[in-house]
């Protein structure tokens, strides 16, 4: 067999797959960007633990309509301008893009001046117009993987994935205190985690009070600080 370049429509696919590899991956890089835009509020609703359908909306700074026509091409970011002074959850410029290559994807967003929806299928824009809706950015996946069936053969049962997803936004959670997060499952509220003071508020609202009584505190500064509990 002889050896052949892939055309641009594979590479990406296979790319994609490397940054997303679950349902649960998508929340996370959904997630990731919502915080990044300095949301105080994130509401992530899945269905079918996230194999038919994943919506993350926030109330972070949102984007202009210029940004949001790019925001999901290769390699397009606002956050990296020196790779030795990364201070942003994402900076690659890659999440955005993968989700939109291996599935249908709404992007709903308002920069405090105008909304714009944009609907993306397979990596390609179907569709654009205005919006109206508060500040903030509000993105919608479908038929992830409908593109790539091996990578949807692997996505496990609804309860295994779902269980991925909880997993992660209880950690995103608990190590940032300013945000508030709800987690719907199938139109029934699984979790709501208000913003908080402190790191041992948030472990008693998701785990309850008998867990936190019996939690040592750990606490080290030196060239990095680090600050947690164990049980």
């Amino acid at each position: 067999m002889n050896i052949k370049q892939l055309d641009p429509e594979t590479i990406n696919k296979i790319a994609a797959g490397e940054v997303i590899e679950r349902p649960f991956s998508v929340v996370k890089e959904l997630m990731e960007n919502s915080i990044d835009a300095g949301a105080s509020k994130i509401t992530i609703e899945v269905k079918n633990g996230g194999k038919s359908f994943i919506r993350v909306v926030d109330n972070g700074s949102g984007m202009s309509k210029e940004d949001a026509l790019i925001s999901y091409h290769k390699h397009t970011t606002s956050k990296l301008v020196d790779l030795f002074d990364i201070h942003t959850l994402g900076f690659r410029g890659e999440a955005l893009s993968s989700i939109a290559a291996i599935s249908n994807l709404v992007l709903k967003t308002n920069n405090g001046e105008d909304g714009i929806e944009i609907e993306i299928e397979a990596g390609q824009l179907k569709q654009e117009k205005e919006t109206g809706m508060n500040q903030g950015t509000t993105i919608e996946v479908t038929d992830l993987f409908f593109n790539t069936p091996v990578r949807k053969n692997y996505m496990k049962s609804r309860e295994a994935e779902f269980s991925k997803i909880q997993d992660i936004v209880i950690r995103y959670a608990l190590s940032n205190k300013d945000i508030s997060f709800k987690l719907i499952h199938d139109e029934k509220e699984i979790l709501n985690i208000p913003k908080s003071e402190n790191m041992l508020n948030k472990i008693v609202d998701i785990y309850g009070i008998d867990m936190a009584k019996n939690l040592m505190q750990l606490e080290s500064e030196g060239n990095i600080k680090i600050k947690g509990y164990a049980a």
